[in-house]
């Protein structure tokens, strides 16, 4: 029977989190006479000295969290944006400490938290592979023995003594993911970094902890992809707002549980209630989801004219603005991004400032039975993101009950991620 590999106990992570609170306009005399306040009240009391202004707030980034790992398991941690899991990856990777509680954790620990996680910027990616083998414990000849698979996986041969600090974030992330995976951890710690490659290279890396796990060794994997976190997974681990909440073998039941925790079952309309996505170019107020019949509520049917509305407000005008969604499935598996910039320039609907109406219709007969999540995406062009896919984003979804066609063989859900309806014919 495997023997338990890491144990936490009542885990708890506490910060202090700091507020200035400022006048609007300050003098010169006024920065004065608080130097000199809080100079004598440095002497008369040192130890009791709260800088004026400032309010200490206390945050639990996890509260009371316990839980047990066993030898060769591999768990997937789940939960909203700020639920607590990257926090507890750094204690396990023992970069910080906990507040309370404690962790008994065995073996050899390989940690991917960050692109790069322990590079030296001057060093060449030969030397950065030493250097990281070395800080996690391997003898020279263990290093040596691997060294040329993980060039090999990380595909950086030409610019093997290249200083890292000059190579491309793909590159970074590749070698970063190499050095990490092949130097047989007993415990292999993985955050959301791998969203950064691309598709070829996210299948690689699945396909490594697959072999990893396959090989009896630990893995932590932290991931907002729930395709891969069933693919991989044989337990799943859910947090919210710093506590566990669901742990389970059944890792199809812990997704449910997140995805329906989440807001994923027929939310057809988010709106705004705070500035937390304001920004200086375009601000949403809404985001809906609805057939073009306006009186027709989900489930809708694949057939129907499924309409995805966006109203914002745009501060001021860029060329460079776009903005758009992204449609996933329930799993997690992204169908496709669609942009008002998709067209050709002519085409595109023309954007003011004030308030603005974008409508987009997903194709008919596109989509097969199931539940869908549409997010908010766009930014400026090339320049920087203003609602960055997979993260914190105005998000709604729906679903979609059966494939109706004019066919008698096809009218319920098809084994496949989508079930389009196309024509045929014969040729002579």
């Amino acid at each position: 029977m495997p023997s338990t590999i890491i144990s936490a106990e009542g885990l708890g992570k506490r910060y202090l989190i700091r507020h200035e609170q400022r006048e609007p306009y300050v003098a010169l005399r006024d920065v004065l006479a608080e130097g000199a306040r809080t100079f004598v009240k440095r002497i008369l009391a040192p130890s009791s000295i709260i800088a004026s202004g400032t309010v200490r707030e206390e945050f639990w980034a996890l509260r009371d969290v316990s839980f047990d790992v066993k030898e060769g398991d591999r768990v997937g941690i789940i939960g909203r944006n700020g639920a607590g899991k990257s926090t507890l990856l750094k204690l396990l990777s023992r970069i910080t400490e906990p507040t309370e509680g404690r962790i008994t954790l065995r073996g050899r620990v390989s940690s991917l938290l960050e692109v790069g996680t322990g590079f030296h910027p001057e060093l060449t990616g030969r030397e950065n592979i030493a250097l990281n083998g070395a800080i996690l414990g391997m003898t020279r000849a263990e290093i040596r023995r691997r060294f040329d698979e993980i060039v090999d996986f990380a595909e950086i041969e030409k610019f093997l003594d290249t200083p890292v600090k000059r190579y491309s974030s793909g590159m970074y992330m590749r070698l970063a993911f190499s050095v990490a995976a092949h130097l047989e951890p007993d415990v292999f710690i993985v955050d959301e970094v791998l969203a950064v490659g691309d598709v070829e290279f996210q299948r690689k890396c699945i396909g490594k902890m697959q072999e990893i796990g396959r090989a009896d060794r630990t893995i932590i994997f932290v991931s907002h992809n729930m395709s891969a976190i069933a693919s991989l997974c044989t337990r799943c681990i859910r947090l919210d707002h710093g506590r566990v909440v669901q742990v389970s073998g059944d890792v199809d039941a812990v997704i449910k549980g997140y995805l329906e925790q989440d807001g994923s079952t027929e939310s057809v309309v988010w709106k705004r209630v705070d500035a937390t996505f304001d920004n200086p170019w375009f601000s949403p107020l809404r985001l809906s989801v609805g057939a073009l019949e306006e009186d027709k509520r989900p489930p809708f049917d694949s057939a129907d004219d499924i309409v995805i509305e966006i109203e914002a407000r745009v501060e001021r005008l860029d060329p460079a603005l776009t903005v758009g969604y992204a449609l996933y499935t329930s799993e997690g598996q992204c169908l496709y991004w669609s942009y008002q910039t998709d067209d050709s320039p002519d085409r595109w609907p023309q954007l003011e400032v004030g308030i603005n109406i974008l409508q987009s219709r997903v194709p008919r007969g596109l989509l097969n039975e199931g539940e869908y999540r549409i997010e908010l995406i766009g930014g400026l062009h090339y320049r920087e993101w203003l609602f960055e896919p997979r993260k914190l984003v105005p998000t709604i979804s729906f679903s979609v009950s059966g494939v109706r066609t004019t066919s008698p063989y096809w009218s319920a859900k098809r084994p496949t991620l989508l079930a389009p309806v196309t024509s045929w014919k014969a040729r002579r």
